[in-house]
Order: structure tokens, then sequence, then C-alpha cells
């Protein structure tokens, strides 16, 4: 299904508002299939276990299991569903593989790469973190309450994202311990001006040094 979006930002203080717009039938989709799959992640409970997360905490951002696909979404049978929920609604899904499926995360055909927990720039005040990615977004706001945002992958920032965030007075980038988190982090602060950088110990992200040394290490460095 291809998903032709037309993102309109609206700039008000400290707020974003982020439209993305679909056809009805696009829409009611992407819901049907969001409910669907959620009812379902009970099936994802050792996936999530492995990750420190509880099935409480994915429901919260209405993850789920593909395991009776709709049309057109048989090859994501067995994984992990992770819906982009705007105030517009569900606007994409990504699909990603829970026992080392190549490749890691698919996407639907077409979709258009957009930002993971947008909901989190209406309730952020002064400050917002940036994660690479849904897991590392989700394991933040669940383990540290801290509001937060996820790129899904650090070569999909786009620079209207800047606009986003501008508003701002900190936004503090959680990247990877490698070199491509550094460079992410550092694409981020030349484009706005109001960048704090913590990256990850080497061959780290978010969850990972969650898992590893507790919230709590990552709650001080905030």
């Amino acid at each position: 299904m291809e998903l032709k979006a037309i993102l309109i930002l609206l700039l008000c203080t400290k707020k974003v508002v982020i439209i993305v717009r679909l056809s009805n039938s696009q829409r009611q989709f992407l819901l049907q299939a969001t409910q669907r799959y959620a009812a379902k992640i009970n099936l994802a409970e050792d996936y999530l276990a492995s990750r420190q997360l509880s099935v409480e905490e994915a429901s919260i951002f209405h993850l789920g299991v593909v395991e009776e696909p709709l049309p057109g979404h048989e090859p994501y049978k067995g994984r992990l569903a992770i819906p982009y929920i705007t105030p517009s609604g569900v606007v994409d899904i990504r699909f990603r593989g829970m026992n080392g499926e190549d490749p890691k995360y698919m996407g639907l055909v077409g979709a258009k790469t957009t930002m993971f927990n947008t909901q989190a720039c209406f309730v952020a005040d002064k400050y917002i973190c940036v994660t690479e990615g849904e897991i590392d977004c989700i394991t933040t706001v669940v383990k540290t309450g801290h509001p937060a945002v996820g790129i899904p992958g650090a070569n999909n920032w786009k620079p209207y994202y800047s606009k986003i965030l501008d508003d701002f007075d900190t936004v503090i980038v959680l990247a990877d311990g490698d070199n491509p988190g550094l460079e992410f982090g550092k694409k981020i602060s030349r484009e706005l001006g109001n960048v704090n950088i913590v990256q990850m110990p080497e061959g780290h992200d978010v969850n990972s040094i969650v898992l590893q040394e507790g919230a709590g290490w990552l709650d001080e460095r905030i």
C-alpha cells in the first residue's frame, strides 16, 4: 500500500502540530492493523523481557505482533509491529524481527520516514530527548520518564525535524556508542543550536546500557 504523506508543520509556543494526510481508506487500514496486532502483543513477551520491557509498557505505544496479517502484510508475519502515531492517527507501521530475522526491520511499501512518538512534542516542556530507533525511545520514556522521540536510523534524520525541535531549550541526543552514533549527534547539532550529545559507552545503545547499568545511569546523564 503506497502512503503518500504530506507533512504540515504548524509551529506555536513549544508545540508542533504534525498532520500526515492519508486517504480515509489508508487511515482506516492502518488503524485496523494496529488494533489487530496490538491485541497479540502477549506473543512478544519473551522478546520484550530480553529488552527489559513489559507487555504493559509496550502497550502504551500500541506495539503488537503480526499473527494474522492483513492483506499485503503477509511478509511481516511473526514480527513486532511498531505503529507511528501522530495527532492525526496512525501514519505508518514498522515491523521488527524478534528472532534474528534478516532484515531486522521492514517497512510498508512507499511509506515516508517520520518521527516516532511525536506525542512527546506536546507533553515536553523545556527539553526533549532524541534516540536512534523506537526501542531506545520507548526505553527512555518508560524507564526514566523523560520525554523522547525516536528517529528510525541515523541516516533517516530529515531537515524539517529541526523545525519541530528548535523551540525547546535543550535537545538531548542519546547517541549510540559508535562512530555513526556520534555523527548522528553532530549532524543534529549542526542544524540546531540547542543540542547536548550524550553518547552511550562503546558498543551500547540506550536499551543495552539500561539493561547493563540500570535506568539510573541514563537518568543521571539526562
